[in-house]
C-alpha cells in the first residue's frame, strides 16, 4: 500500500503538497521516548512529520542533507511549515535580544532552497529591528577547501558569505608551509566565482585558527619542528597580519591573543581561557609567552595580545583595509614576496601591503598607482616616496610585513 498518497515528494515545496504528508513512517518507524513527547520548544518541533526520518547520514548524496547528524534528528527543511517556523525562531531572537549576526554551522547539510528563503527573511527582520549590517555566514567544510566549493553556497544558497576554508588553507600552505606565494594570488583570482564577484568575496569570513581545524601555531610547529620559538612567533604573527589586512571579514579564535598553539585539531584546540585542569593542555608550550594554560590567560601584555591589538587598530582606522577593493601586485613561485594594494572605497587612496614568507630578508620594486607618490607607514618600514612613477621599493625582514598608505 502506498504511504502518503498524493504526496508529490519534497521537491514540490508547497503547503498543499506537504499537507498530504501525514505518515512519518515512510523510511522507518519513528519512536519518541516516553516522557519526551513535548520536550521541544516550540511545540511543533515535537511532531515527527517535520523530520526526514531516514537514520544517520553517510554525508554523501541525498543523505548529506536528509540524514541525521550523528544521531541529531534532521528537520525536514523542505517543508514550508518548517521554513516559516525556523524564520520565526531565529527572527524572534533578533527581536528580543538584538542579535547582530548568525554563524550557521554545517550549512551544506541543509538544502539550498531553505537558505534562499531563510536568509532574506532574517536580513529583513534585522533591518526592521534597526540592525543594517547584520551578517549571516555559513560553515561549508569538507573536500579540498577550494574557493569554488565556498562560492557555490553564495550563489545557489544565497549566503552573503561563508567561513573561508580556502583562505585558511592558502595561508597554511604559504606561511605554515613551503608553497610559493603564487598560491595566494591564485586564491584571490578565484574571487570572481563568488556571488557579486570580487565585491562579494569581501564578505567571506577569513580565519587561520578555529575550534574544529586547530590553531595556526600547531600547523607551524608540525611543518617546522626545528623552528626556534622566535620563528614560530613570527610565522604566527605574519599569518595574523594577512588575516587582518587582506580581503574578508577576519575571525580571531579566542586564545590566539594569548599565544595558544594547540596540540591538534578539534578537542586539541579547545584550551580553557580560565585555569585549565587538562594535563594535555597544560603541557602545551605557548607562543611568545612563558605562561601555561594551568593559570588563567587574560593577559593584555602578552606578545600576541599587543600585536593583534595594534593591527586591529590599524584596520579599524583604515577604510581600505576593511572594505577596499584588492589588487594583487606581486607574488613568487617560491616562498618570498606577496603584495597587494587596497583602495579606500570613498577617495580611492591606495594602501600597499607587502609580506615576506621566506626566512631571508628581501627588497623588491612593487607596482603602485602613478598617483601614489608618497607613503606613510601604518605598520612596518615603508619608503617615504615612490622610487619612480608607479613603482616603490620595499625592504622586508624575514617573515616580515609592511602596511604603507599613500598620501
Amino acid at each position: 500500500m502506498r504511504i502518503n498518497p498524493g504526496f508529490a515528494g519534497d521537491e514540490v515545496q508547497t503547503a498543499a503538497n506537504f499537507a498530504k504528508l501525514t505518515d512519518p513512517n515512510f523510511a522507518y518507524t519513528t519512536f519518541i521516548p516516553k516522557g519526551e513527547e513535548h520536550v521541544k520548544v516550540p511545540e511543533w518541533l515535537n511532531d515527527p512529520i517535520y523530520y526526514h526520518n531516514r537514520g544517520n547520514s553517510t554525508f554523501a548524496g541525498e543523505s548529506s542533507t536528509m540524514g541525521d547528524f550523528s544521531g541529531l534528528d534532521d528537520v525536514m527543511t523542505e517543508n514550508p511549515r518548517v521554513i516559516a517556523g525556523m524564520i520565526d525562531i531565529y527572527g524572534g531572537w533578533i527581536d528580543r535580544f538584538g542579535i547582530d549576526g548568525y554563524r550557521v554551522d554545517t550549512a551544506r547539510h541543509v538544502d539550498a532552497a531553505f537558505w534562499r528563503a531563510f536568509i532574506p527573511a532574517i536580513l529583513d527582520r534585522a533591518k526592521a529591528k534597526g540592525i543594517p549590517n547584520f551578517h549571516i555566514f555559513g560553515e561549508v567544510s569538507g573536500g579540498d577547501h577550494n574557493e569554488g566549493r565556498q562560492a557555490i553556497w553564495t550563489r545557489q544558497a544565497a549566503f552573503p558569505g561563508t567561513i573561508d576554508f580556502a583562505f585558511h588553507q592558502a595561508v597554511i600552505d604559504t606561511v605554515a608551509g613551503n608553497t610559493g606565494t603564487e598560491r595566494l594570488e591564485d586564491l584571490f583570482a578565484g574571487d570572481v566565482l563568488y556571488a557579486g564577484g570580487e565585491t562579494g568575496a569581501r564578505h567571506q569570513v577569513t580565519w587561520i585558527s578555529n575550534h574544529d581545524d586547530g590553531r595556526f601555531g600547531f600547523y607551524v610547529r608540525h611543518a617546522f619542528p626545528q623552528a626556534s620559538d622566535d620563528e614560530v612567533l613570527h610565522r604566527v604573527q605574519l599569518a595574523n597580519a594577512m588575516l587582518l589586512t587582506l580581503r574578508g571579514v577576519p575571525q580571531i579564535y579566542s586564545g590566539e591573543e594569548q599565544g595558544f598553539a594547540g596540540i591538534g585539531n578539534d578537542q586539541g584546540a579547545r584550551e580553557d581561557m580560565f585555569a585549565s585542569k587538562v594535563p594535555e593542555y597544560n603541557a602545551e608550550k605557548l607562543i611568545g609567552s612563558n605562561a601555561t594554560t594551568a593559570t588563567a590567560n587574560f593577559n593584555p601584555h602578552s606578545a600576541m595580545y599587543g600585536f593583534l591589538a595594534d593591527l586591529t587598530h590599524v584596520r579599524s582606522d583604515t577604510a581600505a583595509l576593511r572594505e577596499g577593493r584588492q589588487v594583487t601586485r606581486a607574488s613568487h613561485p617560491a616562498p618570498g614576496l606577496f603584495a597587494v594594494s587596497r583602495f579606500d572605497p570613498k577617495d580611492g587612496r591606495e594602501v600597499l601591503i607587502a609580506f615576506n614568507t621566506s626566512t631571508q630578508p628581501l627588497a623588491a620594486n612593487i607596482q603602485v598607482e602613478v598617483a601614489s607618490s608618497r607613503f606613510t607607514a601604518l605598520s612596518g618600514a615603508c619608503p617615504q616616496a615612490a622610487s619612480a612613477p608607479g613603482s616603490v621599493k620595499i625592504t622586508l625582514p624575514a617573515l616580515g610585513f609592511a602596511i604603507c598608505e599613500a598620501k
